[in-house]
This record gives C-alpha cells, structure tokens and sequence, in this order.
C-alpha cells in the first residue's frame, strides 16, 4: 500500500479493504468493469479522490478511488480480456494458427473450466464475427480432442476442461467410458471411441473394454434391449479393428438378441440410432437364416424413417429383389404400405422398382397413406412435402395411366382433404398441363364431356389406328424404357441430359398411348354402305359452284381419320364438314377457307364408293 493510499485511509476516504483493492490497481494494469468493458489504469489522483482508466470504447474515464477498487477486477497478463485488450491482433492471428491455444487461454481465464456458450462470449464479437465464428469452431473442436491437455465434453451442456497434466486422446476415451454409469452415457463414450480407433496403436487397452461392454449388455438385455444391442454394436466394430482381441464364446450377440425378440422385431430396430441399425438389419440372415427376407420386408413395410431404408438396402444387396418386388406391389395395391415405405419408393422411383411407382395406383396408395396419418398424434408431413415440392414426381406417378385411370387420379386429388387448397390446385395444374383433355373435371363439366359422340371412322383408318397403337406398346415404349435404363447407368441423373431426355421422350409416348386407347374406345366403324344421297352427310361426295366466279370444287366426306387434303377427302368433324352436313341440292351455303369464306352452292350429291 502506498503512501497515498495510506493517507486516503486514514483520512477515511477509503475503507481499509478498498485501499488493499487500489493497491493492486497500479498504472498499466488491464482490469475489467461489467460496463464498461476492459480497460488499462492510466492513473490516480489523490487531491480530486479519482482513477483515470482508459477503456477501450472511452480514454481518460474517471472513477471514484472507492468506487474504482470496488468495482474493477485486476486481470493477470495471461487473461483472454488483458491480451485482447493489448493486442487483439495478435488474439485473431493465434486464432488463426492455433485454434487450441485460444482455447487454452479461455479456459485457464475461467477458472479451469468453461461452456461452450462461455467460451464464445469471450471471442464473439471481438475475436470473430458471429459466423465466422461458427464455422472456425467446428474446425477447433476437431483439434481440441487432440489435445492432451483439454477435456472434450461428450455432451453438449458439459463443459470444456483445461488439465493439469497432458492426458492422449486414448487415454481420454477409455476414461470417460470407464466413467460412465449408465447404459446412455456409455453408448455415448463408446460412439467417440470408435469414431477414433485407428489412434489406438493395439487393441490390448480396449480389452477391459470389451469385457465391460459384454458385462453391460448381459445385465440390460431384458430391460433395455435396445442399448444393450448398441453396445454389441461397437463391440464388434472393436473387434474387427482389432481382431486378436477375444470374447467369450458363450456371450451375447446380436443375431441371438434379435431372435429371442422377434415379436417386436420392428419396434426394437426403431429405436436403434441409424449409426447402429444397420449393423442390427444385417444380422437378420443370421438370426433367420431360413426366412430373414420375410422379416425384412415387414420391417420395410412397418418400420420408421430409419428403418424402411435400411432393410430395402440389406434385401437389396442380398439378391432378394424380385421377392421384395412382389410384396411391395402386393401391400400397394392393398393400400397397406406406410408413408416412410412410399417415400423411400418415391426417393429410389428411379432404381429397381421403377415399373412399380410408374402407375396411378401408387399415387392412390399415397393418397390413401396420406388420409391415414392425419389422425395420428404426431403426424409426418414428409411424404405430403414431397409430392408438392418434386414437381416431376406426380407425372412419373401417372406415367403409364390410361384415360380412365388418369380421370380418376383427378377425381381423388379433388376430393382428398389432406392438401390445403393452394398445394392441391398446384397438383392438379401439374396434371392438366400434360394432360389438358382433363381440364373438364377442373371447371365441372366432365358430364358433359363425356357425352360426346362416338367417333365414326372408315375400317381402314381403324386398323391403321390399331397397328399405330400395337407399335407403340410392343416396340417404342419398351425401347424407351431400355433408353431410360442406359442413361441412368451413365450416373448424376440431376446432371444427365441422356436422362432426362430419355424420361421426357417417356412422357409422349405414354400421352400418345393414352390418347390412342381412348379414340379406338370411342371409334366405330362403318363402310359407309347405307348413305343415301339426297342430302351431304358422312360418306358423300360433294360437287360445289362458288356463286362469285362459277368455279367447282369437289369434296369427298369421310370419317374421322381418313383426312387427305391431295385427295379433297376431308373428315366430318373438319369445320367445311361442319358446314355442309344436312344441305341439299340446290341450297347455298357459307364455308371457310384457308383466309376468309366465301359462298357455294351444293351442285351434286352422290354416295361414296370405294
């Protein structure tokens, strides 16, 4: 204590704990004020009872002696606040070098021991911008679990912790599973375990390990299968690290767990976490190894988000797909599918299963799932999400429909309450911009549509049709479907114009297939035998004077298909048909032209004759 100070005391101007706490805040030390932030002790004046600290955002700032060693906390030259008060630049290049010494220092200022929120306060925003921030801690908490001499939390509301004495990042793992007392906390230490086992120069220090593990898994397989069978799960991944470690031949497995739990088979895989469900999916064929498949195809059809993709992988690779194909197709006929198995559908509708999803009755089978889940509790909105925002996917959903199957896609969407309005006008534009003839059920008057009369057509053009329609669906849609299968062999389809070409030239055929179908449905046949001609009707052949110049035009009336301009056979639904049917000999009549119209007169009828 100075004199000054000592005086000041005695005086009474300071208390005698106050003058302690001002003996320590000589010029040049670096304090810190909740206010005002850090700051560095220009001086003190004792005559006007003042301190003088120059802090960062305001120099020359006075304070009351009192209230000065009351309020301001002397910070040790090693402290985050001292050196970014000093020299902030040299704070952001460290950073920058070595992301686990800032750390350090951090920690060693708060005690030993900081969370992460703590540890950003003391870097945000003078060190880093908010999200340079984030990105630059991802990278330092890699480098810190390197660090001997910080301790890593394992979860997230834990704190970082400076040691005392270097500890290796093996030695860290195999204590803090050591550590752990429960089934959750040692699934986790393990997850970090085996994330880093190729840093364990042998496997003789996971040894313990794997007997505690083992231990763990025999006391909590009854009550808690689940993580016992996550424990099983690093086990074995240790073990094929490391295989010259041994386990007992009589201790639990995964295979063994499974099929003492076969009734709730799917309910047990559900609530594995994804890191470790497939290794419990791929031990199915051990544990059924005369009727896994079965079992897989159920947990498809039944299980959650996790396990539907899991189980289609394992039936996959092991050459179970045309089984797996039958089943899918039999649970979508019968709306039995769930959501997680039709989205997974709709996510791979370019895989092996790509004749099933390209046909209405999936889009009913989504609709139906769809229906279903909106009386759950929890109700999954991903399938909904992605037949509004894929705009391709409803299109391949219909690809291959019929007339018939496609109205009744319409009549559905329509009438399904599990779209909001605008989703749902969004669907339906999508269809009727491919298929514009459907735009009648839209606007109401579908009735009406369907009342249109039959298409007459000679015999001739309706073979010709046939043929058309045979050659489309015996040769052009399944060389198409090759094409498809080709290009998407070529890879990235996002990036594959052979693809998208192919998917396109797909959607044509299959209009002009539908189109097709639906004009031989409505055709009938005729060879014109019984016209009569006292008046112009189908099957006639017509003589025309025009009244302005006294030239003739003949014209010969057919059916709807048998257009042949070189030949002036037009068709009776053509708009000079239109105008002729029902005149007689004698009767003047306005017909268009390519430009205009202009009159004639009807000079001669006569009956068609092949």
């Amino acid at each position: 204590m100075t004199d000054d100070i000592k005086k000041a005391v005695a005086a009474g101007k300071l208390t005698s704990k106050a003058g302690d706490a001002l003996a320590k805040l000589e010029p040049g030390t670096i304090v810190q004020h909740k206010s005002w932030g850090y700051g560095s002790i220009a001086s003190h004046d004792f005559l006007l009872s003042q301190t003088i600290i120059d802090f960062k955002s305001k120099k020359g700032h006075p304070m009351q002696l009192q209230y000065a060693a009351e309020s301001l906390i002397v910070l040790d030259a090693d402290h985050i606040g001292a050196k970014k008060f000093s020299n902030l630049e040299g704070v952001k290049k460290l950073a920058q070098s070595d992301p686990a010494a800032v750390v350090r220092i951090v920690l060693s200022s708060l005690g030993g021991r900081a969370s992460q929120e703590q540890i950003t306060q003391q870097l945000v925003p003078d060190v880093f911008a908010e999200p340079a921030f984030k990105k630059w801690w991802e990278n330092a908490k890699k480098t810190l679990k390197a660090d001997p001499l910080v301790g890593v939390p394992q979860k997230k509301n834990e704190h970082f912790v400076l040691r005392a004495e270097a500890l290796s990042q093996t030695d860290e793992l195999l204590t803090a599973f050591q550590s752990a007392r429960t089934l959750k906390d040692q699934i986790l230490a393990l997850d970090n375990l085996t994330k880093t086992l190729a840093t364990f120069r042998d496997g003789s220090a996971l040894q313990s390990v794997i007997a505690a593990i083992e231990d763990a898994a025999r006391k909590g397989v009854k009550l808690q299968t689940s993580p016992a069978i996550s424990l099983l799960v690093a086990r074995d991944e240790i073990v094929a690290k490391f295989p010259t470690l041994g386990h007992a031949t009589d201790t639990l497995n995964i295979a063994n767990i499974l099929r003492d739990e076969e009734k709730q088979l799917t309910t047990l895989l559900g609530e594995l976490s994804v890191s470790k469900l497939k290794k419990a999916i791929f031990s199915l064929p051990e544990a059924f190894p005369e009727n896994w498949a079965p079992k897989a195809i159920v947990a498809f059809m039944r299980g959650n988000s996790k396990v539907v993709p899991e189980a289609a992988r394992l039936l996959i690779e092991k050459g179970r797909t045309e089984e797996f194909g039958v089943a899918l197709d039999k649970a979508i006929r019968d709306h039995s599918v769930s959501s997680e198995a039709l989205q997974w559908l709709c996510d791979e509708r370019n895989g092996p299963f790509a004749e099933i999803i390209q046909h209405p009755r999936v889009l009913s089978a989504i609709l139906s799932a769809m229906e279903r889940d909106q009386f759950k509790e929890k109700r999954d909105r991903k399938l909904q999400d992605q037949l509004v925002n894929d705009k391709e996917l409803i299109l391949d959903l219909i690809a291959v429909a019929d007339d018939e199957e496609l109205r009744e896609v319409m009549r559905k969407l329509l009438l399904t309450p599990v779209f909001e309005e605008l989703n749902k006008r969004s669907l339906l534009g999508r269809v009727v911009r491919t298929y514009p003839e459907l735009e009648a059920i839209l606007s109401g008057k579908e009735e009406e549509a369907s009342k249109r009369d039959e298409l007459i057509v000679s015999w001739e053009s309706l073979e010709r049709r046939k043929l058309e329609c045979d050659d489309l669906v015996s040769k052009k849609i399944p060389q198409n479907r090759q094409d498809i299968q080709i290009a998407r062999s070529y890879g990235d389809l996002r990036e594959n114009f052979e693809y998208k070409s192919a998917k396109e030239q797909q959607r044509v055929l299959n209009r002009q297939k539908a189109e097709l179908e639906r004009d031989l449905g409505r055709a009938r046949g005729t060879d014109f035998a019984d016209v009569k001609g006292d008046a112009i009707a189908i099957g006639t052949v017509v003589t025309l004077r025009r009244t302005k110049d006294g030239s003739a035009e003949g014209y010969t009336i057919l059916g709807a298909w048998d257009t042949d301009p070189e030949k002036h056979i037009i068709s009776y639904l053509s708009q000079m048909a239109q105008a002729l049917i029902g005149r007689k000999v004698g009767d003047r009549v306005i017909v268009p032209t390519e430009t205009a119209e202009h009159e004639v007169e009807v000079v001669s009828i006569a009956p068609w004759r092949k």
